[in-house]
């Protein structure tokens, strides 16, 4: 089968690319690779600034390429907005796309008119990154993200292109609740794509536990590390002696792995049901994950066994004490490690979710 990917996010494409190759798949990913993110891709996408003038350029550019993203057996876009232009100026991409290819695939994977949607009903989650029970969560990045994905063009091309694709495909719960009361026919659940690592040789802690946490500037607030940087700053202050902090701010992904891997405990996302890509990515380090492990994330993916997440409720009491848990509880962190590399092995393993698309793509195929 001959696929083209077309957008990146976390890593998600270019892991998935990677995984459809073993299988003997013929697979090109073009992207921006992420911003200063900087993923691999085979087509380079990248826009260097916000301007008009760049963004002309960048328009110029991707015309050229279109004769490239042709012919293809199957194309998935990672999001609505797939490429670094306008949302106005997708429309005439995704025709060309849409006529000379096979079957066409949206991805739901991030930021999207029906995930945010759902965050502001109250009722979808019982927290999100847009709400906390019945109560709106009113910051200026949400209000941004309102008006570009309600109320603009973001989500008018959301609409537009969810309807007309031939499927989509979730990568989380979240996102698969958010699209499921509209397009329940064309949505499946799929986990994300991670490679899995070498058993981790050492699980024991050292003298001290090492908490890692990355930061976003731009996202912060937005993704609760702002809170879950404050509860683990004084667990350090009570704990002087038994625990580290590794904070990563903005950095490339080589780099962001790097100095991961010999951390123990990865805080990540506190409005999440979920782990996501980063979270994931630790994981399959060896990392214990304090973040988002509600019930509907093993529900989904049918786990009845493994609970290797630290769950914590989106405040910063919650993960104060559960962090101070698993200092105190530290002899249960050897085992805790096991089990993220098992959770990744059984239900993220690259190759096993890349046969999971093939096999729903094929699908759609025979309609």
């Amino acid at each position: 089968m001959k696929i083209l990917l077309l957008g990146e996010y976390s890593n998600v494409h270019a892991t998935l690319a990677e995984g459809l190759r073993a299988l003997g798949q013929d697979v090109v990913l073009a992207s921006e690779g992420d911003n200063w993110k900087n993923y691999p891709r085979d087509i380079d996408l990248f826009r260097e600034s916000n301007s008009t003038w760049c963004g002309i350029k960048t328009y110029l550019k991707i015309k050229t390429l279109m004769p490239q993203f042709e012919n293809y057996d199957v194309v998935q876009i990672i999001n609505p907005v797939f490429l670094p232009l306008k949302a106005e100026r997708h429309y005439e991409f995704y025709h060309q796309l849409r006529r000379n290819n096979g079957k066409l695939f949206l991805g739901a994977f991030g930021m999207d008119y029906y995930w945010v949607k759902a965050g502001l009903d109250c009722k979808t989650f019982r927290y999100s990154d847009f709400n906390i029970g019945s109560q709106v969560r009113h910051r200026e990045d949400n209000d941004i993200w309102i008006h570009d994905w309600l109320e603009g063009p973001k989500g008018e091309l959301n609409r537009y292109i969810a309807d007309d694709c031939d499927g989509i495909v979730a990568g989380l719960y979240e996102y698969y609740a958010g699209y499921k009361p509209y397009f329940p026919q064309k949505l499946t659940y799929i986990p994300f794509p991670i490679r899995k690592c070498a058993e981790a040789e050492n699980p024991e802690t050292g003298e001290k536990i090492k908490f890692f946490i990355g930061i976003q500037r731009s996202r912060s607030s937005y993704k609760g590390t702002d809170i879950m940087l404050r509860a683990l700053e004084r667990v350090e202050s009570k704990y002087p002696d038994a625990c580290e902090i590794v904070r990563v701010e903005n950095v490339p992904f080589e780099e962001y792995k790097r100095l991961m891997n010999d951390s123990d405990v990865i805080l990540d996302q506190l409005y999440s049901y979920t782990p996501a890509m980063n979270a994931l990515e630790a994981m399959a380090r060896g990392l214990v994950v304090v973040g988002g492990g509600e019930p509907e994330n093993y529900e989904i993916l049918h786990e009845n066994e493994l609970r290797p997440i630290v769950n914590v409720e989106p405040n910063e009491e919650s993960v104060f004490d559960q962090l101070c848990n698993l200092i105190e509880h530290r002899k249960d962190i050897p085992c805790m490690k096991k089990q993220s590399q098992l959770y990744i092995a059984r239900h993220h393993d690259h190759i096993k979710v890349a046969q999971q698309y093939l096999d729903f793509w094929k699908s759609k195929a025979l309609r």
